[in-house]
């Protein structure tokens, strides 16, 4: 299976365990292959040139999960490529070592977070975010402009010493309290991650003509 969605982009999140892959445009879409159990997970992956030799570097191929039901990405071309089974999160992840937090579940937004507790690495789809989109002010990290209202409160029962996201660079120093309290000012600084998020959703049409 070829990808017809191939794009430019640059390493990030680059740890022993894994690695993410960001693609150089203003949303910042952002994937990751981490080893966990001895096995490489890909994670909401987009294709790009290069990719496939580094992620075979790293170990093992144990599966795709796809974490958000609208971020079908590239998964599917991940999976027939590396031959391994695609989980849609919200339903399973078969045999992966990630505890699921149920993030949205409603017919038209499903998505879940990742936590793996061993290295303490969250992992978020739309959830969480570090680009201009997610983030109020000067927040490190934000949650999306629709989730602020009825805020995922399940994400600060973890302690992450990281975050990653799937949208920008992940979070590593602070990581827990940041989330805690983008989690708990989530309502009172919606108006200032409205007008970033028109801002920013601007900036990406502009730069897409």
């Amino acid at each position: 299976m070829r990808s017809c969605s191939r794009v430019r982009w640059q390493p990030v999140d680059e740890t022993t365990d894994g690695f993410g892959w960001i693609e150089t445009r203003p949303l910042s879409r952002t994937s990751h292959a981490l080893l966990v159990g001895g096995r490489v997970w890909l994670i909401d992956p987009i294709d790009g040139d290069g990719l496939e030799a580094r992620i075979r570097e790293l170990g093992p191929p144990g599966g795709v999960l796809q974490l958000l039901d609208r971020h079908a990405r590239d998964a599917a071309i991940w999976s027939a490529r590396l031959g391994v089974e695609l989980h849609r999160a919200w339903e399973s992840v078969g045999d992966a070592p990630f505890e699921v937090l149920p993030v949205v579940r409603r017919r038209w937004w499903r998505e879940v977070a990742l936590f793996e507790p061993v290295g303490g690495t969250l992992v978020c789809a739309d959830a969480l975010g570090t680009v201009p989109f997610f983030v109020a002010g000067d927040e490190p990290i934000g949650l999306h402009p629709l989730l602020r209202l009825v805020p995922p409160r399940v994400l600060a029962r973890v302690e992450p010493a990281r975050v990653l996201v799937g949208h920008g660079s992940g979070l590593a120093d602070g990581a827990a309290p940041a989330v805690r309290e983008a989690i708990a000012t989530a309502r009172r600084r919606l108006p200032r991650a409205l007008a970033g998020g028109v801002s920013a959703v601007r900036a990406a049409r502009a730069a897409n003509r």
